[in-house]
């Protein structure tokens, strides 16, 4: 009479080492899957799993469309270890395909029984089970890699966003959308185009970690099929740059994948940003693309906001310097006035009741020195009204230009006067021949040793030896050295005497 055996004790260390059938180990790799945060491993562990319940010699999980992975999927294939196959017969096949939602991923693939056998229909639904759990990881994985990606893209555009708007310049503005979205896209260079004269797209700034010559300058001429579409606000994607035919810039051959993106904001565009991969590297996935495009509208918009805020800046600037220069016409340059004509009066009395010569001069030199001083305040206030940061368009604005970079050489400013209406008397001929005799006789002045002093007069309103209008450029400055006499004009040739130079010309240069 036999005794029935009692059940295993689950606590028994002895009884837990047991083998275990396939139903409990299979729910044990059901269950696991997704604990481990990376994908990887959990593939492999699928994988590994997988050969153990089946007795498989070898397996593997391969994807037969990784052009649709994500930066999450790792490697396309997982296998697990393969033993010495040597004598055997040739092994069974079991291929499962991995289906992630309704799109077949790639397929889990069993070779050989370690008993020489075949594989059974138990072990092709374990099977099964373990493809439906890996299409699961895989679809939660790029789930998770998604939202990742648009995380580091939103903190990158407001990145930019903030960066823009704390006061850099056009260059430096460009350069920093360029950069962060190469950084964000993994791209192997982010460049920015804009539009050219000519009706084309020229590349203005390029950031990469490669060497970036050739990039700068490079353009895209018009009539190209890509240009069409960039002038359109349209963005265009390139799976190969160097092979597709809408692509016909010099450097094209260099990149592979590219992303080229329109920075378009109300209506206005102000570029195309472009992000090129390197030959080989894998196609943008359509998550990508979406996140790029979004990140190119919002650096669009961050850049005309910086551009507004700028020109407010700007304003702000000439508002107060209008002010300044108002305060100094209408409280110093009257005050001024007020005193040399104060002065003048002094002189006149003590001439006409014989009082010191010594004290008649004192005051008529006080007096040409109130006159020189409210011309230098007159320049001032001229130069207050000038954009500071733009080139000067007008013949007084050019002067001071002239002036300020000799000043630089010199350790200090010449003083410039102007008398009569030089702006609307000169013709453009004259002024230009002016500015080159101007150009010169600074030159000359810093090349003399201790020079202290340099003044710069230029008259409107003189009457040339023939009784033509004209106009006369003067010179002076105190340096030690060899004395230059640099005159030149139209048929009215300048002198010259030490450190004096005198240039005049008539007003008008044809007969």
């Amino acid at each position: 009479m036999s005794e029935a055996s009692e059940p295993p004790d689950p606590a028994d260390p002895a009884e837990a080492s047991t083998p275990r059938g396939p139903l409990p180990r299979l729910l044990e790799a059901v269950l696991g899957v997704g604990v481990d945060p990376e994908l990887r491993a959990t593939l492999q562990h699928i994988v590994d799993t997988a050969a153990e319940l089946t007795d498989a010699r070898h397996a593997a999980l391969e994807a037969t469309d990784p052009v649709h992975g994500t930066a999450g999927d790792g490697p396309t294939e997982f296998r697990a270890p393969e033993p010495p196959t040597a004598g055997r017969a040739a092994p069974s096949r079991l291929d499962v395909p991995v289906r992630v939602r309704d799109d077949t991923y790639g397929s889990l693939r069993l070779t050989g029984k370690r008993a020489d056998g075949d594989f059974t229909a138990e072990d092709e639904q374990l099977v099964r089970v373990l493809a439906t759990q890996a299409g699961i990881a895989i679809g939660n994985a790029r789930l998770h890699e998604t939202a990742r990606q648009r995380e580091r893209w939103i903190e990158g555009a407001a990145a930019v966003t903030t960066a823009l708007l704390t006061g850099e310049t056009a260059a430096d503005a460009l350069m920093t959308v360029a950069e962060r979205a190469r950084m964000l896209a993994g791209a192997s260079a982010g460049v920015i185009l804009q539009p050219t004269d000519e009706g084309g797209m020229e590349i203005v700034t390029a950031s990469t970690p490669d060497d970036p010559r050739g990039l700068v300058g490079t353009t895209i001429a018009p009539g190209s099929a890509v240009l069409e579409q960039l002038l359109g606000g349209e963005p265009v994607f390139v799976d190969d740059s160097a092979t597709d035919p809408r692509m016909t810039t010099q450097v094209r051959h260099r990149f592979g994948p590219s992303m080229l993106l329109p920075l378009q904001a109300g209506g206005r565009l102000i570029g195309t940003l472009a992000l090129p991969r390197r030959r080989g590297d894998r196609p943008y996935t359509s998550v990508e693309q979406l996140l790029a495009t979004q990140f190119a509208s919002q650096a669009a918009l961050a850049l005309v906001l910086a551009d507004a805020q700028q020109r407010r800046e700007r304003l702000a600037v000439f508002e107060d310097r209008d002010r300044i220069a108002r305060d100094l016409h209408d409280l110093v340059v009257q005050r001024l006035f007020a005193t040399g004509m104060m002065l003048e009066s002094t002189q006149r009395r003590t001439a006409d009741e014989e009082q010191d010569p010594e004290v008649h001069a004192m005051l008529g030199r006080a007096v040409e020195e109130l006159r020189s001083t409210v011309q230098e305040v007159r320049t001032a206030i001229f130069a207050l009204q000038q954009p500071p940061a733009d080139a000067p368009t007008t013949f007084r604005g050019k002067v001071l230009r002239e002036t300020a970079g000799a000043a630089a050489a010199l350790g200090f400013q010449p003083s410039v006067q102007f008398t009569g209406p030089v702006d609307a008397r000169l013709p453009a001929p004259v002024a230009t021949r002016l500015l080159t005799a101007l150009r010169a006789a600074l030159a000359a002045a810093t090349r003399r040793s201790g020079t202290t002093r340099v003044t710069v007069s230029i008259d409107a309103t003189t009457t040339l030896p023939d009784g033509r209008p004209g106009v006369r450029l003067t010179v002076f400055d105190d340096g030690k050295g060899k004395p230059t006499a640099e005159a030149e004009g139209n048929d009215e040739p300048g002198t010259g005497t030490g450190t004096t130079m005198t240039w005049q010309s008539p007003l008008r240069t044809h007969p």
